[in-house]
């Protein structure tokens, strides 16, 4: 089953942020992701739990793949390169394999 990487990012130091995504999309398709959102304009149609900040949105051919790159030696090593240069909400949802129809 598919797994997206779902990330709400607050960036406070764009920057020092650079140098973290200089390295990561590399990783990413390494493990076998795929961006499917890359911090674009974000318009909140309903309710207030959405806060206002860039996401990026990633599938995964699995969980286990999604799990393999986050706690890789390679990824912990880029993710020292974020420490301090924001707030981020990073959660993984299962996918669906096939699309349903509606009920």
């Amino acid at each position: 089953m598919s797994c997206l990487m779902v990330v709400q990012a607050e960036i406070t130091d764009p920057a020092r942020f650079r140098d973290y995504t200089a390295v990561v999309p590399a990783l990413v398709a390494r493990f076998g992701g795929r961006y499917c959102v890359l911090g674009g304009a974000t318009t909140r149609l309903e309710g207030t739990g959405w806060p206002e900040c860039k996401s990026v949105v990633s599938e995964w051919p699995s969980r286990e793949a999604a799990l393999a790159f986050w706690h890789s030696p390679a990824y912990q090593a880029a993710a020292r390169l974020r420490e301090g240069t924001g707030r981020f909400t990073i959660v993984l949802l299962d996918g669906i394999d096939e699309p349903k129809a509606p009920a």
